[in-house]
Protein backbone atom coordinates (compact mmCIF):
# COMPACT_ATOMS: atom_id res chain seq x y z
CA UNK A 1 0.00 0.00 0.00
CA UNK A 2 1.19 3.49 -0.86
CA UNK A 3 2.47 5.57 2.07
CA UNK A 4 -0.22 7.94 3.32
CA UNK A 5 0.76 11.48 4.28
CA UNK A 6 -1.46 12.50 7.20
CA UNK A 7 -1.98 16.19 7.92
CA UNK A 8 -3.80 17.32 11.03
CA UNK A 9 -5.52 20.67 10.64
CA UNK A 10 -8.37 22.77 11.99
CA UNK A 11 -10.91 21.30 9.59
CA UNK A 12 -14.32 19.73 10.13
CA UNK A 13 -14.17 16.94 7.57
CA UNK A 14 -11.70 14.35 6.36
CA UNK A 15 -10.19 14.95 2.91
CA UNK A 16 -8.32 12.40 0.85
CA UNK A 17 -6.50 13.21 -2.36
CA UNK A 18 -3.96 11.70 -4.71
CA UNK A 19 -1.68 14.23 -6.41
CA UNK A 20 -0.14 14.05 -9.89
CA UNK A 21 3.18 13.45 -8.12
CA UNK A 22 1.74 10.17 -6.78
CA UNK A 23 1.38 11.39 -3.20
CA UNK A 24 -1.58 10.24 -1.12
CA UNK A 25 -2.55 12.99 1.33
CA UNK A 26 -5.12 12.59 4.10
CA UNK A 27 -6.20 15.77 5.89
CA UNK A 28 -8.12 15.26 9.11
CA UNK A 29 -9.28 17.16 12.22
CA UNK A 30 -7.02 16.94 15.27
CA UNK A 31 -9.61 15.06 17.32
CA UNK A 32 -10.19 12.15 14.91
CA UNK A 33 -8.54 8.97 16.16
CA UNK A 34 -5.98 7.05 14.10
CA UNK A 35 -8.16 3.93 14.25
CA UNK A 36 -10.97 5.76 12.45
CA UNK A 37 -8.55 7.10 9.84
CA UNK A 38 -7.21 3.61 9.17
CA UNK A 39 -10.74 2.34 8.52
CA UNK A 40 -11.44 5.36 6.31
CA UNK A 41 -8.35 4.67 4.20
CA UNK A 42 -9.21 0.97 3.98
CA UNK A 43 -12.61 1.83 2.49
CA UNK A 44 -10.93 4.09 -0.07
CA UNK A 45 -8.23 1.55 -0.95
CA UNK A 46 -9.55 0.74 -4.43
CA UNK A 47 -10.11 4.43 -5.23
CA UNK A 48 -6.52 5.20 -4.20
CA UNK A 49 -5.21 2.42 -6.43
CA UNK A 50 -7.24 3.70 -9.39
CA UNK A 51 -5.96 7.26 -8.96
CA UNK A 52 -2.35 6.15 -8.58
CA UNK A 53 -2.65 4.05 -11.74
CA UNK A 54 -4.24 6.96 -13.57
CA UNK A 55 -1.54 9.47 -12.60
CA UNK A 56 1.18 6.92 -13.39
CA UNK A 57 -0.09 6.85 -16.97
CA UNK A 58 -0.62 10.60 -17.15
CA UNK A 59 2.97 11.23 -16.06
CA UNK A 60 4.00 9.76 -19.41
CA UNK A 61 4.57 12.74 -21.69
CA UNK A 62 1.82 13.48 -24.14
CA UNK A 63 2.96 13.23 -27.73
CA UNK A 64 0.13 15.32 -29.22
CA UNK A 65 -0.66 12.76 -31.90
CA UNK A 66 -3.97 11.58 -33.32
CA UNK A 67 -5.83 9.15 -31.09
CA UNK A 68 -4.78 10.60 -27.75
CA UNK A 69 -7.34 11.66 -25.15
CA UNK A 70 -8.19 15.34 -24.90
CA UNK A 71 -9.99 16.69 -21.82
CA UNK A 72 -12.17 19.79 -21.80
CA UNK A 73 -14.99 20.83 -19.44
CA UNK A 74 -15.45 17.36 -18.01
CA UNK A 75 -15.60 15.59 -21.35
CA UNK A 76 -13.12 13.39 -23.19
CA UNK A 77 -12.46 14.04 -26.86
CA UNK A 78 -10.41 12.16 -29.42
CA UNK A 79 -7.38 14.19 -30.44
CA UNK A 80 -6.77 14.51 -34.17
CA UNK A 81 -3.81 16.33 -35.74
CA UNK A 82 -4.37 17.82 -39.20
CA UNK A 83 -1.71 19.43 -41.36
CA UNK A 84 -2.90 22.88 -42.38
CA UNK A 85 -1.71 26.35 -43.37
CA UNK A 86 -3.82 27.81 -40.56
CA UNK A 87 -2.91 26.82 -36.99
CA UNK A 88 -5.69 26.44 -34.44
CA UNK A 89 -7.51 24.12 -32.03
CA UNK A 90 -11.16 23.29 -32.67
CA UNK A 91 -13.71 21.10 -30.88
CA UNK A 92 -16.14 19.38 -33.24
CA UNK A 93 -18.40 16.56 -32.07
CA UNK A 94 -16.35 13.93 -30.26
CA UNK A 95 -13.09 15.21 -31.71
CA UNK A 96 -10.56 17.88 -30.86
CA UNK A 97 -8.82 18.93 -34.05
CA UNK A 98 -5.37 20.47 -33.94
CA UNK A 99 -4.58 22.21 -37.21
CA UNK A 100 -0.85 22.77 -37.50
CA UNK A 101 1.69 23.45 -40.26
CA UNK A 102 4.16 20.80 -39.06
CA UNK A 103 2.53 17.64 -37.69
CA UNK A 104 5.83 16.42 -36.21
CA UNK A 105 6.74 19.65 -34.42
CA UNK A 106 6.09 18.62 -30.80
CA UNK A 107 6.88 21.97 -29.14
CA UNK A 108 4.65 23.85 -31.57
CA UNK A 109 1.74 21.47 -30.99
CA UNK A 110 2.19 21.66 -27.24
CA UNK A 111 2.24 25.45 -27.31
CA UNK A 112 -0.88 25.66 -29.48
CA UNK A 113 -2.83 23.37 -27.16
CA UNK A 114 -1.70 25.08 -23.97
CA UNK A 115 -2.48 28.53 -25.40
CA UNK A 116 -5.93 27.31 -26.38
CA UNK A 117 -6.57 25.97 -22.89
CA UNK A 118 -5.40 29.24 -21.36
CA UNK A 119 -7.57 31.36 -23.66
CA UNK A 120 -10.62 29.23 -22.93
CA UNK A 121 -9.89 29.32 -19.19
CA UNK A 122 -9.42 33.09 -19.20
CA UNK A 123 -12.80 33.67 -20.82
CA UNK A 124 -14.78 31.14 -18.79
CA UNK A 125 -13.16 31.84 -15.42
CA UNK A 126 -13.76 35.59 -15.81
CA UNK A 127 -17.38 34.95 -16.74
CA UNK A 128 -17.86 32.89 -13.57
CA UNK A 129 -15.96 35.39 -11.41
CA UNK A 130 -18.23 38.19 -12.65
CA UNK A 131 -21.32 36.12 -11.86
CA UNK A 132 -20.35 35.29 -8.28
CA UNK A 133 -18.67 38.62 -7.55
CA UNK A 134 -22.16 40.14 -7.81
CA UNK A 135 -23.35 37.78 -5.09
CA UNK A 136 -20.57 38.55 -2.61
CA UNK A 137 -20.50 42.22 -3.67
CA UNK A 138 -16.72 42.17 -3.89
CA UNK A 139 -14.30 41.89 -6.79
CA UNK A 140 -10.80 40.40 -6.70
CA UNK A 141 -8.12 42.96 -7.46
CA UNK A 142 -6.25 40.42 -9.58
CA UNK A 143 -6.90 36.98 -11.08
CA UNK A 144 -3.98 34.74 -12.03
CA UNK A 145 -4.31 31.48 -13.95
CA UNK A 146 -1.42 29.06 -13.72
CA UNK A 147 -0.64 25.38 -13.29
CA UNK A 148 -0.74 24.29 -9.65
CA UNK A 149 0.31 20.85 -8.42
CA UNK A 150 -1.82 20.36 -5.33
CA UNK A 151 -4.49 23.10 -5.24
CA UNK A 152 -7.38 24.13 -7.45
CA UNK A 153 -7.27 27.71 -6.29
CA UNK A 154 -6.16 30.13 -3.60
CA UNK A 155 -7.15 33.54 -2.26
CA UNK A 156 -4.98 36.16 -0.59
CA UNK A 157 -7.38 38.03 1.68
CA UNK A 158 -5.00 40.96 2.24
CA UNK A 159 -4.36 41.70 -1.44
CA UNK A 160 -7.64 40.29 -2.84
CA UNK A 161 -5.58 38.26 -5.30
CA UNK A 162 -7.12 35.02 -6.52
CA UNK A 163 -5.12 32.28 -8.24
CA UNK A 164 -6.83 29.52 -10.23
CA UNK A 165 -5.39 26.28 -11.53
CA UNK A 166 -5.28 26.10 -15.33
CA UNK A 167 -6.17 22.39 -15.07
CA UNK A 168 -9.66 23.42 -13.93
CA UNK A 169 -10.60 24.05 -17.56
CA UNK A 170 -10.62 20.27 -18.00
CA UNK A 171 -13.29 19.84 -15.30
CA UNK A 172 -17.08 20.18 -15.36
CA UNK A 173 -18.36 23.75 -15.31
CA UNK A 174 -20.23 23.17 -12.04
CA UNK A 175 -16.94 22.14 -10.41
CA UNK A 176 -15.18 25.21 -11.76
CA UNK A 177 -17.99 27.37 -10.35
CA UNK A 178 -17.54 25.74 -6.95
CA UNK A 179 -13.80 26.48 -6.83
CA UNK A 180 -14.22 30.07 -7.97
CA UNK A 181 -17.09 30.79 -5.57
CA UNK A 182 -15.11 29.14 -2.76
CA UNK A 183 -12.14 31.44 -3.37
CA UNK A 184 -14.29 34.54 -3.81
CA UNK A 185 -16.05 33.80 -0.52
CA UNK A 186 -12.64 34.04 1.16
CA UNK A 187 -12.71 37.75 0.33
CA UNK A 188 -15.38 37.93 3.07
CA UNK A 189 -14.33 35.05 5.31
CA UNK A 190 -10.54 34.50 5.18
CA UNK A 191 -10.69 31.10 6.92
CA UNK A 192 -12.72 27.90 6.81
CA UNK A 193 -14.97 28.82 9.70
CA UNK A 194 -18.55 27.69 10.25
CA UNK A 195 -19.71 31.07 8.96
CA UNK A 196 -17.72 30.52 5.76
CA UNK A 197 -19.38 27.16 5.04
CA UNK A 198 -22.81 28.50 6.00
CA UNK A 199 -22.28 31.26 3.46
CA UNK A 200 -21.40 28.72 0.76
CA UNK A 201 -24.53 26.73 1.61
CA UNK A 202 -26.77 29.76 1.20
CA UNK A 203 -25.67 30.67 -2.30
CA UNK A 204 -24.52 27.22 -3.51
CA UNK A 205 -26.56 24.61 -1.59
CA UNK A 206 -24.97 21.72 -3.51
CA UNK A 207 -21.37 22.81 -2.94
CA UNK A 208 -20.48 19.52 -1.21
CA UNK A 209 -21.64 17.48 -4.20
CA UNK A 210 -19.66 19.73 -6.54
CA UNK A 211 -16.54 19.37 -4.40
CA UNK A 212 -16.94 15.61 -4.23
CA UNK A 213 -17.36 15.39 -8.01
CA UNK A 214 -14.25 17.54 -8.51
CA UNK A 215 -12.09 15.53 -6.12
CA UNK A 216 -13.25 12.09 -7.20
CA UNK A 217 -12.78 12.89 -10.88
CA UNK A 218 -9.33 14.39 -10.37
Amino acid sequence: MQTIIIKRKKVKNIYLKVTPDLEVILTAPYEVKDEFLNKFVEKKKNWIKEKLAFFSKVKIQKEYVSGENFEYLGKNFIFKVVESKEELVKIDGNYCFLYVKEKNNFSKKQKLVENWYRNEATKLFQEIVDKYAQIIDKKPSKITIRKMKTRWGSCNFNTSYITLNLELIKKQKECIEYVIFHELAHLIYPNHSKRFYNYLAIYMPDWKKRREKLNFNS
